[in-house]
């Protein structure tokens, strides 16, 4: 495992976006760091079917999800399994949040205080933390085909069980694998397994709307 750390700010991360746009195509090959960086800064939004476990001192839960994101904000998460918890729906459209069952046509609006823990299983919510955060810390991992660079970023705020996370992005598809999110002590508390990943999905608005 090989370990970079290297500082950037906005400005800095803007510049490196706009002088990788004017490359020749003639030029050597771009590392794959900045394949990844570049990709993931001109992200418009993405649609992933996704494996969400919340991990406790005591026990774990896991719950298939489709996620569907833009960058300007708005998401949409579905629980699609287990069983039990299927058709539970999470819509953010920048202006309110609710969440509501389509078996049963309930509705609830989801109180700030859980906003930062539904916000940081997106991607979308990474690459924000990660272009603020003073301190990046960029890890390879892996071998062959496997091999992925690690982003590392601070989650804003004070919540008690959110300080960090890290995004693996596979360094031939340049698609996000996995993200975790660590509590203060480093424990690990949430992980994201993308099982499917598609970059700039052409969303249709009704499906960020609230009814």
């Amino acid at each position: 495992m090989k370990r970079i750390t290297r500082v950037f700010t906005a400005a800095v991360l803007g510049l490196a976006m706009i002088l990788s746009g004017c490359r020749q195509a003639g030029e050597v090959e771009r590392s794959a760091y900045e394949q990844i960086q570049n990709q993931l800064l001109t992200m418009s939004g993405y649609e992933s079917q996704a494996s969400v476990t919340y991990i406790t001192n005591k026990n774990q839960h896991t719950y298939q999800t489709l996620h569907q994101a833009r960058m300007t904000g708005e998401y949409r998460i579905e629980v699609t399994g287990p069983e039990r918890v299927a058709g539970n729906v999470t819509i953010n459209d920048n202006s309110s949040i609710v969440q509501f069952n389509t078996r049963v046509k309930g509705r609830i609006a989801v109180l700030p205080a859980e906003v930062s823990e539904r916000m940081e299983l997106f991607v979308t919510s990474f690459v924000k933390n990660y272009i603020k955060s003073q301190e990046v810390t960029i890890t390879v991992s892996g071998s062959g085909e496997s091999m992925c660079t690690v982003l590392e970023a601070v989650v804003p705020g004070s919540h008690p069980y959110l300080r960090t996370e890290k995004l693996w992005v596979n360094n031939k598809t340049l698609k996000p694998v996995k993200l975790s999110i660590y509590d203060p002590d480093g424990v690990e508390r949430i992980t994201v397994a993308f099982d499917t990943f598609e970059y700039n999905v052409n969303f249709d608005d009704s499906i960020f709307k609230v009814q």
